[in-house]
């Protein structure tokens, strides 16, 4: 009877263990959520390449966000979340130097690129949505390859006066073209369609309208791209629209949301560029 007792005992000793193992066996083979190994890329989508987080979701700029301080507070918040990660990690093809942050009122960290702050849109629903896009005309996909964006602010001259869209002082918003760092572009009453007639052929007087130097890449989906174009000024590359040349204002310091040139020498010589600015004349 001891006999048997014991190899029952080893038997049932032997099955508990073989369960244990076989359980273990089983929990290891269950498929874990993969990481992604980054937390900002660049992924294809109908749009073109736009940057996303590490899961592929779409991350947006708000062209309110002038001077890089996000204006999407309290509900907004709810349909575009914030986009915030401590210690981004990029993927190789992205440069770390165009990536910052900053505090929002409510205390959040929020990731920028170029100055924009950075977020989500709730609608889209899977990777590679694009469903924000051009959302109340102040809503874009972000991009790395951006020859134009746009913004929304009050005008202030150089003069620290405030103006509307029509260069008569008051307020209100305007929405007008900025490089893809948010500085704004400006045309000049003189010149004609597709002709510089400021800048010297020695460049001297280019540190206080600084031609708009680049080549023509991406630009909302909201603007016909066909209405853009180049000219060569002396050895240089100057971005058209409408056949406007465009030009930076040296005295907004490159600065994101400094429209000062508005104003300069008398409001409409210097005028921002917008959407529907006059084709320039012949």
């Amino acid at each position: 009877m001891r006999n048997q007792r014991t190899l029952l005992t080893s038997i049932l000793t032997f099955s508990f263990l073989l369960n244990i193992a076989t359980g273990c066996k089983n929990d290891s083979a269950q498929p874990q959520p993969s990481q992604p190994s980054v937390d900002v890329t660049v992924k294809d989508s109908s749009l073109g390449k736009v940057l996303t987080d590490g899961n592929g979701k779409t991350l947006y700029f708000f062209t309110k966000d002038a001077n890089g301080t996000s204006v999407c507070t309290g509900g907004c918040t709810d349909t575009w979340p914030v986009f915030s990660v401590d210690n981004p990690r990029l993927d190789a093809s992205l440069n770390a130097a165009d990536f910052s942050s900053i505090t929002r009122t409510d205390g959040k960290k929020q990731i920028t690129y170029k100055g924009w702050p950075l977020y989500y849109f709730k609608s889209d629903a899977s990777a590679g949505d694009v469903k924000g896009e051009n959302v109340n005309g102040v809503w874009f996909v972000a991009k790395t390859s951006y020859s134009i964006m746009l913004s929304n602010t009050q005008l202030v001259g150089n003069d620290g006066k405030q103006y509307t869209s029509q260069y008569k002082e008051g307020t209100g918003d305007t929405q007008y073209f900025v490089d893809d760092y948010g500085k704004t572009l400006y045309a000049f009453a003189k010149d004609k369609k597709g002709k510089n007639n400021y800048t010297k052929a020695d460049f001297s007087n280019n540190a206080t309208w600084p031609i708009y130097t680049t080549d023509l890449k991406d630009v909302p989906s909201n603007l016909d791209k066909t209405l853009f174009g180049t000219i060569k000024v002396q050895d240089k590359v100057q971005l058209t629209y409408k056949g406007w040349p465009l030009y930076y204002f040296g005295p907004d310091n490159n600065l994101r949301g400094s429209t000062k040139g508005v104003s300069v020498p008398t409001p409409g010589v210097w005028p921002i560029v917008q959407k529907d600015s006059p084709v320039a004349p012949e």
